[in-house]
């Protein structure tokens, strides 16, 4: 489902122009909202709700745990935008498709994005329902969402990535983990995106944790690429539905992982809202 880069440029602009029209000025802020997390989407005193087909330019989500939809509302006085379901390389479309949103966002002047995913761990420190802030990633998808011309209006031919993740909302993601009683359950560490569909072996398993990653998932990265790219500070949380031995490997679904996730998410709730109320 690639498309050129001229085509790619027109679905930016078009998608753009019609959220512009529909939503006027946006709020500065945006979260997505990862498998399994969609709920958080309830807690939005919504303004606006868009479903993705209907705007101009946008991929459509196949995922049935992704709703596919952008809000823009407020959670405790604060206005945000919500990315609620995503887009997965796994899907077919290329990483440039996938991080679509986030570069219409851009155009619009996003400033910040808090992104979320549900993810297997690889730290053996980790437990189910470990929240994890992410530190940095590991991109092992294989294509990467600014590959071909570059767009010198959206960024450098050649961004430095040594803090994809802002460490001033790594550093305030903390203290709101200790403001909500859950410093115990929340770490920081290396987020590892692999293509997907099918879920790690016990020899991937095995690699992946002597690569230097904490956990490990099928989304984000590209989203994370594109906002770094276009000087949007980035915020990364990943809920760890599994840990998983691979030595003593166990068969995974990802029906648990969704049920596991969605354990999860009330924690991860109160810590969003917490960041958020925290934010300038």
């Amino acid at each position: 489902m690639g498309l050129s880069m001229a085509d790619h440029i027109d679905r930016v602009n078009l998608a753009a122009a019609f959220l512009q029209a529909r939503l006027g000025p946006l709020p500065d802020t945006a979260i997505q909202l990862g498998t399994g997390l969609g709920g958080f989407a309830d807690r939005v005193v919504a303004e606006q709700v868009i479903p993705y087909r209907d705007i101009p330019g946008f991929p459509q989500s196949t995922v049935p745990s992704h709703h596919g939809a952008l809000l823009v509302g407020s959670i405790g006085g604060h206005r945000l935008i919500v990315l609620s379901g995503r887009f997965h390389y796994y899907e077919g479309y290329s990483t440039k498709e996938v991080a679509l949103p986030i570069r219409v966002l851009q155009v619009l002047g996003l400033h910040r994005l808090i992104i979320t995913n549900a993810a297997g761990g690889l730290n053996p420190a980790f437990r189910p329902g470990t929240i994890m802030i992410i530190r940095d990633h590991l991109n092992f998808l294989g294509e990467n969402p600014l590959r071909g011309p570059n767009v010198e209006a959206w960024g450098p031919r050649f961004p430095d990535f040594s803090q994809a993740y802002d460490p001033q909302l790594l550093a305030l993601a903390q203290e709101a983990a200790v403001n909500c009683g859950l410093a115990e359950r929340v770490a920081t560490g290396v987020y590892v995106c692999i293509p997907g569909p099918s879920l790690e072996t016990p020899a991937e398993t095995r690699w992946l944790r002597q690569s230097g990653g904490d956990a490990v998932g099928m989304s984000s990265v590209p989203e994370v690429i594109v906002a770094h790219h276009g000087g949007i500070e980035v915020l990364g949380l990943s809920a760890v539905s599994n840990v998983n031995d691979p030595d003593n490997f166990q068969p995974l679904s990802l029906a648990a992982i969704i049920e596991e996730a969605a354990a999860i998410e009330p924690h991860l709730e109160r810590l969003v809202v917490d960041i958020v109320s925290r934010l300038p």
